[in-house]
């Protein structure tokens, strides 16, 4: 039976959150008041995975989880208010290393727990099985977190002769670390744009854009509406909604459409990757399925190989949550299989161009 630390300030939700874990009889549970009574509790009782809130007095989460993945790494789901500051701090902790983040209930704990219980019970089943990495330099990250990121060089990307090819990213538990460590690597110059479908709630994707933007030679931006496709520029979807490739007067455009509610995860990948090819051709399209639970992608990644697009599964050497890419390698849909660091070269190779300036 895996063994679970809540470390919250509140005793109520601590009460709350182990009263939910131990009627499943799945797991063997303590609580933590603070991030140094968590360190203390992780020494004792070896947990194999944590929650962690945010905000907590002597030692707050994003601190203490600095300290669990310098010195004993293990699975951490993040517990955060949807806010704007609350998004920020969380993707920080996504980078460090934590393996997911659930919504801190707000209001009246006791009301508003039943809202997350589903959400709780499963990201933190998925956690169990999930590899952290140890970020380099990691105890050093957290003492600057709060200094603005220097901007990556940029260079302006070519604006003419593209060939209307375009990459799309699936991408869901893990996601934010796994991303800040393949884009930063793709150069300015990258002929086809990027769209990235990644599981996240709406108060995040917009946070998560403009921290890329920051770090990354790319430009970077979230999908708010109907927008031209540019090459030299990543869009990420807007969160709580499906992100699809359309077609207006001749030109293709990224747009943010209401979620398709027969679907589970959102933004889709399967609706991204299915829209994409409705307007083009097999081989003007690159598919790349990174860590995440669940099969979104899978199948539209699979038939799009099958009429000739290729496609990039993350192995599981690097996978947080090896679900989605391993889903579409079963479906004989992973034209190859790569490490996330070994991505921005495969890529780069695909698109470069002949000196005939030949399609990819």
């Amino acid at each position: 039976m895996p063994k679970l630390l809540i470390v919250d300030d509140s005793a109520l939700m601590r009460k709350h959150l182990r009263t939910l874990f131990e009627e499943t009889g799945s797991f063997e549970v303590r609580t933590a008041r603070n991030g140094r009574d968590a360190l203390e509790q992780i020494d004792a009782f070896e947990p194999d995975v944590v929650t962690l809130d945010v905000n907590m007095p002597e030692m707050d989460g994003l601190t203490c989880l600095g300290e669990i993945m310098a010195s004993a790494p293990r699975p951490v789901v993040m517990v955060s208010s949807l806010t704007s500051e609350g998004a920020a701090v969380t993707l920080e902790a996504m980078q460090l290393g934590a393996v997911d983040y659930v919504e801190k209930p707000g209001g009246t704990v006791s009301l508003n727990i039943d809202g997350i219980r589903r959400e709780m019970i499963d990201k933190v089943r998925v956690a169990v099985r999930a590899k952290p990495r140890r970020a380099h330099g990691l105890l050093d990250r957290v003492r600057r977190s709060g200094r603005a990121a220097v901007p990556a060089p940029r260079r302006a990307a070519p604006r003419v002769g593209w060939s209307d090819g375009l990459v799309l990213i699936g991408v869901s538990t893990g996601g934010p670390r796994t991303l800040e460590e393949i884009l930063p690597d793709l150069p300015a110059d990258l002929p086809w744009p990027i769209v990235i479908a990644q599981h996240m709630p709406r108060a995040f994707t917009g946070a998560f854009a403009q921290r890329l933007d920051k770090v990354c030679a790319l430009d970077v931006s979230e999908v708010v509406g109907p927008t031209p496709l540019t090459p030299g520029r990543v869009y990420i979807g807007r969160g709580d909604a499906d992100v699809v490739i359309e077609r207006r007067l001749g030109r293709l455009l990224v747009n943010t459409i209401p979620s398709d509610t027969s679907l589970r995860w959102h933004p889709s990948v399967d609706r991204l990757v299915r829209s994409a090819s409705g307007h083009l051709p097999g081989d003007s399209l690159v598919a790349v399925q990174l860590t995440g639970m669940g099969d979104d992608g899978a199948a539209a990644m699979a038939e799009l190989r099958r009429s000739g697009g290729r496609t990039i599964a993350e192995s599981e050497e690097s996978a947080v949550v090896f679900g989605m890419p391993a889903e579409l390698i079963k479906q004989g849909g992973a034209t190859v299989t790569l490490p996330a660091r070994s991505i921005p070269n495969q890529l780069i190779s695909w698109l470069s161009r002949g000196s005939d300036g030949s399609r990819p």
